[in-house]
């Protein structure tokens, strides 16, 4: 007597950075820290210059959220404060995760940029593994990432910059796919000299 054994659909790397969303809906379900350092040291394996390694996390989570929260906050005008804090709380405070990744800034441009180049595949490795789990992130870059005062409350170092900040969560619904330009409008083919 054989079993019918329905078969998933193999996944490729091809369609996973295809099939991946930005996600800024996120259910309430909670995420392990283990499960984030299992998937970031899969993500670290990104291609960096002489192996600096120029990236370190900081990651917020149960109560810790109200402090990453708290910051963003004090970022904020007091009229910007007065008319949108409940809802920028409210916001936050429902996101499962938030991972600040903060690079060492080097002062020789062309290390700064390697290491910024580094820090960013390795933010889009990150992406492509919690995708693969079921799990959606939004990479931001909002101005409180540039704020002095952000830094100072979460525990950036002066010599340090936020590349992003990355906010987890398993969530309900895939954001439809938005087109992107054939490659064969931006190429350039040079065959001869």
């Amino acid at each position: 007597m054989s079993i019918a054994v329905e078969l998933q659909p193999i996944s490729t790397v091809a369609n996973i950075i295809r099939e991946r969303r930005t996600i800024r809906e996120f259910k309430s379900d909670p995420i392990s820290k283990e499960l984030v350092i299992e998937l970031l040291n899969d993500a670290v394996w990104a291609p960096n210059h002489g192996l600096r390694e120029p990236w370190r996390f900081i990651l917020f989570q149960g109560e810790g959220k109200k402090k990453f929260t708290k910051a963003v906050l004090h970022t904020y005008t007091e009229e910007e404060k007065a008319s949108r804090a409940e809802d920028i709380t409210k916001y936050y405070l429902n996101i499962p995760l938030h991972l600040v990744v903060v690079m060492k800034e080097d002062p020789r441009s062309k290390q700064w940029e390697e290491d910024f180049s580094a820090t960013s595949a390795m933010i889009q490795n990150f992406q492509l593994l919690t995708w693969e789990k079921g799990i959606g992130v939004v990479w931001k870059t909002n101005y409180y990432n540039w704020e002095p005062k952000f830094h100072q409350e979460i525990g950036v170092q002066p010599g340090e910059r936020v590349v992003g900040t990355l906010h987890i969560g398993y969530f309900d619904k895939v954001p439809k796919p938005r087109p992107r330009t054939k490659v064969e409008e931006k190429l350039t083919i040079i065959e001869q000299v």
